[in-house]
């Protein structure tokens, strides 16, 4: 199924070729994953990862580590934030594990992951996104939760895209003054100390990155594999997404990114990786927060290629439109 196929079906619909934007870019590349005009996202489902990370030990973070792990019992309780969204949505929702305890080891001092445990978070999100899969869902969406998982991400964008920390690093769980100051320190010290392992990706997430970051990339490049759509909810999925293009470039072709965050740095990221987000609603909590907000957008694009009439089907002239 080629783009120009899918176009050229869009452009007989009872509309001016082009005047539904961007949903018609949505609607071509989902029909070109799907081999089909008539594309469904009947099944969403929207994983979110969590984890704990060495890190926080420098006071980079606003909330204590224990926080994870009481977050990750008020989703499975049904009270968080993408709890309620999720509901809303008719969107299935999964939390895994990622690494609550022990978590990874800080990364001003050594290595976040050993290449081994790094490969098995990776694992663990390719397993899930199977699992998903194999039980009926036609799109992923991948959210995050641990507490220090700005600094994690901030330390990946900085080294990979060799930015400046100062523009990535940001406010997280609400750092600011003499705290923010220090978290983009920390930031500046991992990417120092880790220097030698920029030159690859799967070292450089296991350098700096966080278990949860780890599994969404795996995640990511099971999707591609498997030609499933899969949306990237905001700035820590994007770090996940950063690492799974540089380690398959081709796995950009199944992501689409639900939103531009709030958090310092995200818009630069974006355009750094020639990302467009669906939705700018100053989102920061993660979760997979945004992700389930923008899926509903895909749905939509999907359900106006299978249904809209044609002008030959509705009788009306293309002249008249």
């Amino acid at each position: 199924m080629s783009p120009e196929t899918v176009r050229a079906a869009l452009d007989a619909k009872t509309k001016p070729p082009g005047s539904l934007g961007r949903l018609e870019e949505l609607a071509v590349r989902i029909a070109v994953l799907q081999e089909t005009l008539r594309p469904r996202l009947d099944r969403p489902h929207l994983i979110t990862f969590a984890a704990n990370h060495g890190v926080v030990e420098e006071g980079v973070s606003a909330y204590p580590r224990a926080v994870t792990a009481q977050m990750v019992a008020n989703f499975r309780a049904g009270g968080a934030a993408i709890s309620v969204l999720a509901r809303e949505a008719g969107i299935s929702h999964e939390v895994i594990d990622a690494g609550v305890e022990p978590g990874t080891r800080n990364f001003t001092r050594e290595s976040a992951m050993t290449g081994a445990e790094c490969a098995a978070a990776m694992g663990l999100g390719r397993d899930a996104v199977g699992r998903a899969i194999g039980a009926g869902a036609d799109a992923i969406g991948i959210g995050e939760m641990g507490i220090g998982n700005t600094t994690a991400a901030a330390a990946l964008f900085a080294g990979w895209l060799d930015l400046d920390p100062a523009l990535v690093t940001g406010a997280g769980t609400g750092v600011a003054g003499s705290a923010l100051a220090r978290k983009r320190e920390v930031v500046r010290a991992g990417v120092r100390r880790h220097a030698e392992c920029r030159v690859d990706p799967g070292r450089w997430l296991a350098a700096v990155g966080g278990l949860e970051i780890a599994a969404m990339s795996g995640a990511i490049l099971e999707a591609h594999r498997r030609r499933t759509i899969l949306v990237v909810d905001g700035y820590i999925a994007t770090a996940a997404a950063m690492m799974a293009f540089a380690m398959q470039p081709e796995s950009r072709e199944v992501c689409f990114f639900a939103h531009q965050s709030a958090e310092l740095g995200h818009p630069l990221i974006l355009e750094r990786l020639g990302a467009r987000p669906l939705l700018s609603l100053g989102l920061r909590l993660g979760e997979g927060t945004g992700a389930v907000l923008a899926m509903p957008l895909l749905r939509s694009a999907a359900a106006i290629l299978r249904e809209m009439a044609t002008f030959a089907s509705a009788g009306v002239s293309p002249g008249e439109a």
